[in-house]
């Protein structure tokens, strides 16, 4: 490959990063590795009213050098039920359909294309079918999975701090979930304890009563008897 084509993508991405940190595409964040320039790594934050609704989504974008004349490879990482993880993506925006591809398009162009298609339900090459139900498991589950991935934590501590901080209140909730089970099961035990009693009690009264007629009647039994 020539210098001047790594040289162009480099300058174009360059860029296109500027425009993007200008307006940033809604739900979709971005950056580009450090050391390579052409390896970018985006985080789709699920939209409200969305199966993705809590979740943070994970992926990675590869730009080949004669970008913007050849479309990137996208994968997602993080398990959504939309996409295979670390699958390259089949859509009109990747290197699967290099015919449609248009030069015009910007990083912005492609996190959008790639925000709306996770968003349709139209199966592709690298998709899967999952219910809401099991997408909105996958966000839950997403907080923990992004935290322990390297490049996510170098490259969105922001994401990072809300994350930690949605995890420390999801602790706090289930200890106080937990602690707060312990006097309702006492009080279900006192209330058990007080309705037995209660039941003893009216049943040595009944006995008693019993007890009582019949000896009235064997003393009467024993009067006319007599």
């Amino acid at each position: 490959m020539s210098k001047n084509k790594v040289h162009g993508a480099t300058s174009r991405l360059k860029q296109d990063y500027l425009r993007l940190k200008n307006d940033p595409v809604p739900y979709v964040t971005a950056e580009p590795v450090p050391s390579n320039i052409l390896e970018w790594h985006y985080v789709v934050k699920g939209p409200e009213k969305s199966p993705y609704e809590g979740g943070y989504y994970h992926g990675k974008i590869m730009f080949p050098r004669e970008f913007p004349f050849k479309p990137p490879t996208i994968y997602m990482i993080t398990p959504n039920g939309r996409f295979r993880t670390n699958t390259r993506l089949c859509l009109s925006i990747t290197d699967f359909h290099p015919d449609t591809w248009n030069p015009a398009w910007s990083v912005s162009t492609i996190l959008t294309g790639l925000l709306s298609f996770m968003l349709e339900k139209t199966p592709t090459m690298g998709s899967i079918e999952s219910s809401d139900y099991q997408k909105r498991c996958l966000a839950a589950e997403s907080l923990e999975v992004n935290i322990k991935n390297k490049m996510f934590v170098e490259l969105f501590p922001d994401y990072v701090e809300e994350i930690e901080q949605q995890l420390k209140e999801r602790r706090e909730a289930m200890l106080q979930s937990e602690n707060g089970m312990g006097p309702s099961e006492s009080e279900v035990s006192s209330d058990q304890q007080s309705n037995m009693y209660y039941i003893m009690t009216n049943l040595f009264v009944l006995v008693g009563f019993v007890f009582l007629a019949y000896m009235v009647k064997y003393v009467l039994v024993s009067i006319s008897n007599d």
